[in-house]
């Protein structure tokens, strides 16, 4: 009887074992993911990195020349987080007119900022005059209420996300906006959330009576620079990489 015990018992320990291990190796894999890198295959179809996980080569403030306020650390790229613009908006050297964009970010508690596209550097004093923006706030923990097209994911001040599912603010979300002419597609964590035309009709109205309606050179380029804000609290992002539709 008290060797059958002990040999459960030995056995228990040893799954118990057996478990720990691989809880180990996993916890050790994670923590060895490449971040900021192209595999052969991406290469292949055409991705660039935009963001080399070192520093802000390839990057310039909006309407400037060197990068302040923003820092990378341990490959991760971070804005300011010590309050609205304080780090200035920033920019790639490089304009993309159709393209597939992927990036993964978080934000802090009460946090807000935006990545923007078609971008115009040459109008206005803010990047929201010309570029469209894809939203990224802290959703469930801002301290006033949201409108619709204030959610991540969306199209700011244009289009709410639909079917939208925001990771908690510990975890990295994944994001991809396509440009394939005047089609434009948000997806968040794999599901495309937003999908609109710019120019059209619809757009136009939405343009006319909402928040960009004294913004006349709003969403109007057909070719422009990426953008990321710093614009309240911490945004942090990694493995910002493009694909150019020919």
């Amino acid at each position: 009887m008290h060797r059958k015990i002990y040999l459960k018992s030995l056995s228990m320990r040893r799954i118990t074992t057996l478990f720990l291990g691989i809880a180990l190796f996993v916890a050790a894999g994670a923590q060895n993911v490449q971040i900021n890198t192209l595999t052969e295959s991406e290469k292949k179809e055409g991705w660039h990195l935009l963001f080399n996980g070192k520093d802000l080569a390839g990057w310039k403030t909006f309407q400037g020349k060197g990068v302040t306020g923003w820092k990378v650390v341990d490959g991760v790229l971070n804005n300011s987080g010590v309050g609205s613009d304080h780090g200035g908006d920033i920019i790639t050297r490089g304009k993309f007119q159709n393209f597939e964009l992927y990036l993964e970010w978080k934000v802090g508690p009460r946090s807000n900022s935006g990545i923007f596209y078609h971008v115009n550097e040459r109008i206005g004093k803010a990047i929201y005059e010309s570029g469209s923006e894809y939203q990224l706030i802290d959703d469930k923990g801002w301290p006033e209420k949201l409108r619709d097209d204030q959610y991540s994911g969306a199209n700011y001040g244009m289009h709410a996300p639909k079917n939208a599912v925001v990771k908690d603010l510990k975890e990295w979300n994944q994001t991809r906006i396509i440009v394939d002419g005047a089609h434009v597609q948000h997806y968040l964590n794999g599901i495309k959330v937003v999908d609109f035309y710019l120019w059209d009709a619809d757009w136009k109205t939405r343009k006319e009576n909402g928040k960009w309606k004294d913004y006349p050179y709003y969403g109007m380029a057909k070719k422009g620079n990426i953008g990321l804000q710093d614009h309240g609290g911490l945004a942090q992002f990694r493995n910002i990489k493009i694909k150019e539709i020919k």
